[in-house]
């Protein structure tokens, strides 16, 4: 095939919480002990603002599958914050949900680690219990159905894996009915394999959520593959609880088990997604550069794209991929002189080997004067640049300082090529 893509009908890529390389869009909060009502307002309002600013950017990128952060209303489910939050900010949520319904987007919530409804603790559980219930607000209070759902993990073993699940089952069904049909289970990296989670299910009648690196990392020692995992997970959704959702990542090579990559390597992506050849499934990345990889999937998941699409996303990538590698910087300014074909595989592998490739100083510093050079004809910039460049090269200013140098010339000077890249996002 020309464009190097199988030919499939396009699934929702969805990434969560943090929008990278997208102005005004991160999460704000304080320490316990500087609480007071009018800071809480105060981050609450932004936060939601930065919110509403991803689900802008979602929409105008085509993606409908987003995990919104447990961060948007600080201390959430604690007693120390006693605002009426829902009520006080009800005009904003329901703007923003509108906006998610109009335009089809399928959100979620995944509460951490520490909501664990399996706990021999009664207190632990009642901290759970409520943290659900902040978690279902928020959806609530977007006016999102059912279909939009709040991930959660089946908890702890405590010595004891059958009676954990078997608390799990009687605490579950505690919960309020409201909140019972927005759960969905998946399996984790350590403590319950899936096929744990699907026999919950079977007696609980929630939905699971596939992880194909916790199975990995986690398997149940039957010799079944991602695909059959995937088609018995298929079961346990009903046509209220909309697609079936899964949850795909790749090992980061360099850090601990468990760890995401940072970027999803495409390769290994559209592998899966041709053994699976399914066209009613949400994929929900996990991976560190979040809307990056939803965006460069959904590129090569599309049979119609436009080789403009291409130039588009190397004008972004291209001066990352300068201060990684020079040699791949050149065989892909080759790959795309050919304006007849739309290479989209091939040109995102060679992104991704570029991205996974050591930084040096040298090629740091080449990528430095090459954006440096949309303001060489600024001559009150150049005395401050060079003096900067030298201390960079001695070892005396880091190289992220220099970045956050040449971002402030790009806001200054309102350089939209340079402000749109994703040198400065990560």
């Amino acid at each position: 095939m020309g464009n190097g893509c199988f030919i499939f009908q396009i699934m929702s890529i969805g990434y969560a919480c943090l929008a990278l390389g997208v102005p005004h869009t991160d999460y704000r909060t304080c320490k316990v002990d500087s609480i007071n009502d009018a800071i809480l307002m105060d981050l609450i309002a932004y936060n939601l603002e930065s919110l509403e600013r991803i689900i802008d950017y979602n929409i105008q990128n085509d993606i409908h599958l987003f995990r919104i952060s447990s961060d948007v209303i600080p201390f959430g489910s604690s007693p120390v914050n006693k605002l009426e939050w829902w009520k006080q900010h009800s005009d904003v949520f329901k703007r923003i949900g509108n906006k998610i319904k109009v335009h089809q987007i399928r959100v979620s919530m995944h509460p951490g680690q520490y909501t664990v409804i399996n706990s021999p603790s009664i207190e632990v559980v009642k901290r759970a219990m409520a943290d659900l219930e902040y978690h279902a607000r928020v959806l609530d209070c977007l006016g999102a159905d059912f279909t939009n759902k709040i991930i959660l993990h089946v908890g702890g073993v405590y010595g004891n894996k059958p009676e954990a699940m078997l608390r799990f089952i009687d605490h579950f069904k505690e919960l309020p009915t409201n909140l019972r049909k927005r759960v969905v289970i998946e399996n984790d990296d350590k403590c319950y394999h899936i096929r744990d989670v699907l026999t919950l299910s079977q007696q609980l009648s929630i939905p699971v959520v596939f992880d194909n690196l916790h199975n990995h990392l986690n398997p149940s020692g039957e010799p079944l593959s991602d695909e059959s995992w995937i088609e018995l997970c298929k079961e346990t959704w009903k046509t209220e609880d909309g697609p079936q959702k899964i949850h795909f990542s790749q090992q980061n090579q360099i850090k601990k088990s468990g760890s995401h990559s940072f970027t999803i390597n495409v390769e290994e992506f559209m592998n899966l997604y041709q053994r699976i050849n399914r066209k009613d499934l949400d994929f929900m990345l996990e991976v560190k550069d979040k809307n990056l990889s939803a965006l460069k999937i959904k590129d090569c998941l599309n049979p119609n794209l436009k080789f403009s699409a291409l130039e588009n996303a190397w004008k972004r990538y291209k001066y990352k991929v300068l201060e990684h590698s020079p040699d791949i910087y050149l065989q892909i300014r080759e790959l795309l002189k050919d304006k007849k074909s739309t290479p989209v595989l091939m040109l995102y592998q060679l992104m991704d080997s570029a991205l996974s490739q050591d930084l040096t100083l040298g090629h740091q510093i080449n990528a430095i004067l090459h954006v440096w050079g949309y303001f060489k004809n600024r001559e009150d910039e150049k005395n401050g640049f060079q003096k900067r460049l030298e201390r960079v090269q001695t070892g005396t200013l880091s190289i992220s300082t220099m970045k956050k140098h040449l971002y402030s010339l790009a806001v200054k000077y309102e350089e939209p090529y340079l402000l749109s890249s994703y040198y400065f996002a990560f």
